[in-house]
Parts: C-alpha cells; structure tokens; sequence
C-alpha cells in the first residue's frame, strides 16, 4: 500500500526514494486478478542476474544504507523486531531476505524496494487497528518483491521514457540526502520527474492486492482485513474533503494515485472472498498490536492532530474508538478542538479533557487541560486537583513553576 506520487523536498530520502522506488500504482486492474494465479516469481536468496536489473540493485544497496543510517528512524528494538517478525511471517518464500525499516513520518505509507528492504512510515501504524491490517500492508509490498514488479515497471518505463531522464532519476535516488523530521511535520523531498516517470500500472497493483491476500490467509490472518483498510482510508479522505469543504482527492493523497479506489475495494472484498477457508479460524491479533505499539501510540496520535487535518483526525479517533475509547483517545479529541479553537471549539475540548481523566490510561497532560478548562469556568477548588494530579504525574514538568503559581 506505498502510495504517495507527489511533490516532496529532496531532504528527505525516505519519502522520495521510497516513493520512487516503489510507487503505488494508478488503481484497480481492469480485469481482475486471482491469488490462485500469484505464485512468486523468485524463491529464496535471490540475485538478479540480468545486467539492467545488477544495476538497479547497486543504486537501491547505496540508498538502503542511507536509510539504515537516517535520523529520521524510530529507535525501539522491540517494536523493530515486531516489525521484522510480521514481514517474516507473511514474506512468502523470500520471508528471510527482507529487511524492514521503520520512519518516523506522520503519513500513511509503506513502500518495498526492488532488493528486499522495505520502509513502513510512523503514520501507517497508528491507522491500523490490528495486526492483521498491518500484515496485509507488509503482505501487499511483499507481493512487489515476490512478482518482481520493480524490474518490470522499469523496463516498461526505459521502453517509453527518454534515457537521460531515467539516468537521472536513479542518481537521484542513490545520491538523495538523508532526510531530516523537523517536529514540523515531515518535509519531503523534491523528486518531480522521478515520481511521474516511475509508477505501477493497474495490473502490477492488483497483482500485489492478490498476492497479499494469499500471504496473510495462510498466516493465519482473517484476508478482509484489507479490504477493510482500503475502505477506512476512503472514508478519511471523505471527512478530510468534507472539513475542507473541497474534493476527496488532497493531491498529495493516496488518491492521486488511485483514481478508481472504490473500484479496487471491490476487487480486494473479492480476493478475500477467494482465499478464505470456510470453517478456518482466522485470528486478526488485536491484543498482540496495541502492546507492541503502546509505548509510541501517544506520539503517532500527537503527530497527527498537528498535522492541522481536523476533519481525518476526527476520523481517525473515532474509528480507532470503535474497538473502545480510552483516555489517550479522549485526550487527543479535546486536542483536536483545541487546536481547531472556533467558536465553541473550548467547550468541546473541556468536555474531551473531562471525559479523559476519567480513565487510568488518561496522559499527564489531558489533566493538565482539564485543570485550565476548570479554572476558565470559574471552578478553581476542582481545577486545583486536576492541577495537582498533573504534578504527581510529571513532577519535573517545563511548566511545573506556572502551575503551581496556578494553583496558589
């Protein structure tokens, strides 16, 4: 499900080379492919042995160790090794040979490239609701590797494309500067021509629909999960547009990309129809997910209600509540409006902080707010407590001396 075929600043290697390498393609293939038909056009170990493909692979291992080497990485052996196990799980005969790399960048995206490394983005992991959404996004760019879509949308494109713009484009991708996050929110790189010259056709998509739904059936997973994230995403970008009160497609989207999404939804519900066993258990590991993503959820919700999105942000929390509010959830609602700050917006907020604290989970901060919304309405007894709650938490807090001044 990599995606993303826009204009990015050059700092950033991961989103530019990834998307370069390895660019969503353009929608649902006409006529429609069947897992049964996806049998994986390389095994174990594998090396290219044509000279166009040796070459391709020497540009992708420079800019691989560029990526092992970014800032922009998220630090979590733990987390790492979850990833890692995922892709071993649903990477079919190859499972061994995949790398998998995990960015901090607050956008939906993951990309494969063409020598078996792939680069999940920090914004991927907090739309998912189980494991078996990610598995099936993991399986999906496996599907890539597996088909050897890369070498074939590269000879497609050198057939159709002008010799020195493809020259450029892959010391483009070699010689991109490893991207910097800037708390500011991902700036991403400036590729222009890279991106409109290397996309997948239609065809190369819906082989790797296929080809992931096979993969995470026989792990085990239940395959409609994938459709189902399809879905979720169309509906994001539905409450995005409806906010901005301006067509689905943001330009910089997933649907730049895909201009037919509800179209391959249908042909993702009909994969997993194909490959589900009537009567086989399927497991989708909820429980396994949010543990493993515990210690980064706070920061993947705070990456995104600062993206200024209310519309998709709003989305997103209420449909990760859909599996049970907490107070992380409740907490990053009331900063939503918040930060939104219309007309009402502080009242919304307040009721978001004081729906928080009522749950164990609530962060320092929702009490935080939930004291400065008390003392606004003139109930400073009650704000106090909120207040001296948010020390006990975080008693070393930068704005501690202001609270307690605060609180008298």
């Amino acid at each position: 499900m990599c995606w993303r075929c826009t204009q990015f600043s050059r700092r950033s290697l991961l989103a530019g080379g990834g998307i370069a390498a390895a660019s969503l393609a353009t929608g649902s293939a006409q006529a429609r492919i069947r897992p049964a038909d996806m049998v994986p056009l390389i095994g174990p170990g594998y090396k290219p042995v044509d000279k166009d493909e040796i070459g391709l692979w020497q540009q992708m291992e420079r800019v691989e160790e560029e990526v092992a080497g970014s800032n922009l990485l998220i630090d979590d052996p733990a987390l790492n090794a979850y990833l890692k196990n995922i892709i071993g799980t649903v990477g079919g005969p190859a499972a061994q040979d995949f790398r998998i790399y995990l960015a901090h960048i607050p956008e939906f995206n993951a990309v494969m490239f063409p020598t078996g490394f792939a680069v999940i983005f920090s914004g991927l992991l907090l739309r998912m609701r189980n494991e078996a959404q990610l598995a099936g996004v993991i399986a999906h760019e496996s599907g890539h590797f597996l088909r050897r879509h890369m070498i074939r949308s590269w000879r497609d494109m050198r057939r159709k494309s002008d010799l020195f713009a493809i020259g450029a484009m892959v010391a483009g991708v070699a010689g991109a500067g490893v991207g910097v996050y800037t708390g500011d929110y991902v700036q991403l790189a400036q590729l222009g021509t890279m991106l409109s010259l290397f996309h997948y056709s239609r065809e190369i998509e819906a082989e790797a629909d296929a080809t992931g739904a096979r993969l995470i059936e026989q792990a085990g997973y239940p395959p409609m999960e994938m459709a189902d994230i399809w879905q979720q995403l169309i509906n994001e970008e539905n409450a995005s547009a409806a906010y901005r009160r301006k067509h689905r497609d943001r330009g910089y989207s997933l649907f730049a990309t895909h201009p037919a999404p509800e179209s391959r939804m249908v042909d993702l519900r009909a994969d997993a129809a194909d490959v589900t066993v009537a009567g086989k258990a399927y497991d989708n590991r909820r429980a396994r997910y949010l543990d493993a993503i515990a210690a980064i959820r706070p920061m993947l919700l705070d990456d995104q209600v600062k993206l200024n999105d209310p519309g998709a942000s709003e989305y997103l929390i209420e449909t990760l509540a859909q599996d049970g509010w907490n107070g992380l959830l409740r907490y990053n609602e009331g900063e939503v409006w918040r930060l939104r700050n219309r007309n009402g917006d502080d009242v919304r907020a307040a009721q978001s902080y004081a729906a928080a604290v009522v749950y164990p989970d609530a962060p320092a901060e929702a009490w935080r707010w939930h004291g400065i919304s008390l003392m606004k309405a003139g109930r400073s007894a009650e704000a106090k407590q909120a207040f001296a709650h948010y020390l006990a938490m975080k008693p070393d807090a930068p704005d501690a001396a202001w609270v307690r001044q605060m609180m008298g």
